[in-house]
């Protein structure tokens, strides 16, 4: 049995045999000898463990667990939403060393989402995280799940009162570069690395002449380039230019400059003190001063100037930010403001004030200790299902809303096998031939404990062709010989093919099913879902599995902004699900990635050219807008409580069909998929 995904890849034999299929309307599949598949799912943040994956790539293809707006600690000092990070993005993780976990920039290996019953986690510092029950967080105790018991089947460490979350601390609210916050850099940055003056040559003869001069030198481009923007904001244009060359001991520093009167005298007024500063001057200026002066070297941020004016405005901008400093005062040189306080202090800085240079925010190599670690006030069900996301990145963790966050798992992509991750994904299906022969020798080794496998959680196992090859009914005999519990998640009506051997399974362990219906709209189905079975007939599909005894979801997804979210389209899925008998019910707004948008909106622009607008405005980020997604759990949720249910994500216990009694029958446990 593999340990990792990449890993998976790895036991495929080179030697493949790669053949086209008409039958399957372009679909190559490729053959291939799987030494291992029975896969451990990395990081145990899902409901399960184990997965099989007979194929890999899907040919109705569809797209683990914080909320969306959850911010992530970027490799360069700033933060960003959860929803937004991309696969090659840099954030910071921990690795230990030596006595302690120190923070380290890595890579983000993979990024995707599910639908999952929502859970808040409060901290004693007004911390809030929306979560699923299954994410994991880092305590002083260890790594704890964010909910469990602590006896039978769901026993599992999970956070109570007790335990104090680590990391660098609550992360504060994101500033705009505002007007005033502009003007307060200017200062900070001209004040501290500028030249401004004006001069008078007088002549011989007589006369003279009058020269105006601004010029700002820097080795850093990045606060340059503000500087620039910013004056140009403020109808200042300026000239950039090489100031001076590198060496082998000393960056190129390159400038900018203008000689109109006019200008010289707006960036006096600019620079002038105010009477009255806001907290965004205070915090521009701030920003302003430390990247010209400024510096955060081996655990201490220190602003140097031989300007005691200066010096008084740094302390007093701190101050009014409600951070301590001290003065310390060097006759005859610079004297510096240092601030103190530790890592968080230090973190808090850069993301209040957001300084422009990127290497004087690193916090690489700094130790976790002595971290504010606040106590968990309380972990409480929101009562509906909402969008999670996950990122995998090489440390195998990340920093989450100041805290550390475990990684789930790592969702496998053709990326691994040199193929796309896109079309080829679709239409290039690697499949396992192998698969039952594999699995029955794995389940039958020492080391298995029988623990449950979920199936379908990245491609479908049912998809067209499994019609060609029928490895599942050889995997579900293999499951059923060695009494292992499993789940299924599927598009593919194919699956009551084998209802015979769920059925056959269901009397030795618990197994269970979830069926993606994203609408009952045929004319929308014909244009967006054409590769695979129609809504009605997976309905059908559904209420024959749970009217046969085996508990069965519906996943309502892909719901299309203005072609399938209409109350009415909604409602008549909910209706649909529930009379079947759909165990859980979830909806999901369509999901727009880098690869996905790209073959996405053409096809908008073809068959929906009035809706392009809308869909340019609503997926400026992958996952549409919180204010979108919210709607669409509210619109499920009333309709499920209309029809006597108390959750969004769970189908009214009245309409529920259970198993009929028998006596040797275990009871059935539903997995939750998403």
């Amino acid at each position: 049995m593999s340990s990792t995904v990449p890993a998976e890849e790895r036991l495929f034999e080179l030697a493949r045999r790669t053949f086209d299929t008409p039958a399957f309307r372009g679909i190559e599949c490729i053959e291939v000898e799987a030494k291992s598949v029975i896969n451990h799912v990395p990081g145990g943040g899902l409901p399960f463990d184990w997965t099989i994956n007979p194929y890999r790539g899907c040919t109705h293809a569809c797209v683990y667990c914080l909320a969306g707006e959850t911010e992530i600690l970027m490799a360069d000092g700033r933060t960003k939403a959860l929803a937004d990070v991309l696969v090659g993005d840099r954030v910071y993780g921990t690795l230990r060393k030596g006595s302690y976990r120190r923070y380290t920039t890595t890579d983000v290996l993979a990024h995707w989402s599910t639908q999952k019953p929502a859970y808040r986690v409060t901290l004693e510092d007004g911390t809030t995280l929306v979560t699923s029950a299954d994410h994991r967080f880092l305590t002083r105790r260890g790594w704890k799940h964010v909910t469990g018991r602590q006896q039978g089947a769901d026993r599992r460490s999970h956070l109570t009162s007790n335990d104090r979350l680590l990391g660098p601390g609550r992360f504060p609210e994101r500033g705009r570069h505002s007007a005033e916050y502009r003007l307060g850099y200017l200062c900070g940055m001209i004040r501290g690395d500028g030249h401004l003056g004006t001069y008078r040559y007088p002549r011989r003869r007589g006369g003279g002449s009058t020269v105006h001069r601004f010029r700002l030198a820097l080795a850093d481009l990045e606060a340059l380039q503000r500087s620039k923007i910013f004056l140009g904001q403020l109808a200042i244009e300026t000239d950039e230019f090489a100031f001076a060359a590198g060496t082998d001991v000393r960056r190129p520093i390159s400038a900018i400059r203008t000689s109109r009167a006019a200008s010289i005298a707006r960036i006096g007024d600019i620079i002038s003190w105010p009477v009255d500063a806001s907290r965004d001057w205070h915090r521009g200026f701030l920003a302003g001063i430390f990247d010209a002066e400024g510096c955060l070297s081996q655990g201490v941020l220190r602003i140097s100037n031989t300007d005691p004016t200066v010096l008084d405005w740094t302390s007093a901008s701190l101050r009014h930010l409600d951070f301590r400093s001290i003065l310390e005062s060097a006759p005859g040189r610079a004297s510096t403001v240092r601030v103190l306080g530790g890592l968080e202090e230090h973190l808090r800085f850069m993301l209040t004030v957001d300084p422009a240079v990127t290497r004087k925010r690193s916090i690489e190599g700094r130790a976790m200790k002595n971290c504010p670690a606040p106590r968990v006030a309380s972990v409480e069900a929101l009562d509906v299902a909402l969008p999670m996301f996950d990122i995998t990145t090489g440390t195998g963790d990340f920093i989450a809303n100041g805290v550390v966050s475990h990684n789930c798992f790592a969702r496998p992509t053709h990326a691994f096998l040199d193929m796309g991750a896109g079309r080829d994904f679709e239409t290039k299906i690697v499949v396992k031939v192998n698969a039952p022969d594999v699995l029955r020798r794995e389940l039958a080794a020492k080391r298995w404990k029988g623990e449950h496998i979920a199936m379908g959680t990245n491609t479908d196992p049912y998809q067209r062709v499994e019609g060609r090859y029928r490895l599942m009914r050889g995997i579900l005999e293999a499951l059923i010989d060695h009494r292992n519990p499993f789940s299924v998640l599927t598009k593919g009506t194919l699956i009551l093919r084998d209802l015979d051997l769920f059925l056959r399974a269901a009397e030795v362990a618990p197994v269970s099913a979830a069926f993606s219906i994203g609408t009952l709209d045929e004319r929308v189905w014909r244009e967006t879902e054409p590769g695979t079975p129609a809504p009605r007939s997976r309905i059908e599909a559904v209420h024959t599995l749970n009217d046969a005894g085996i508990p069965t979801g519906v996943l309502i997804a892909p719901v299309l902004p203005g072609i399938s979210d209409a109350p009415e389209q909604l409602r008549a899925v909910v209706e649909a699900a529930v009379d079947a008998g759909a165990t859980t019910v979830s909806p999901i707004l369509l999901h727009l990635r880098p690869g996905v948008r790209e073959e996405f909106m053409p096809w908008l622009e073809e068959h929906h050219p009035d809706l392009v607008p809308r869909y340019r405005s609503m997926y400026r980020q992958p996952y549409g807008p919180t204010e979108e997604r919210g709607r669409l759990a509210a619109t499920v949720g009333d309709v499920m409580r209309e029809l006597g249910g108390s959750h969004s994500h769970s189908a009214p216990e009245r309409f529920r069909r259970r198993r009929p009694a028998a006596g040797s029958k275990p009871a059935a446990v539903q997995l939750e998929l998403w």
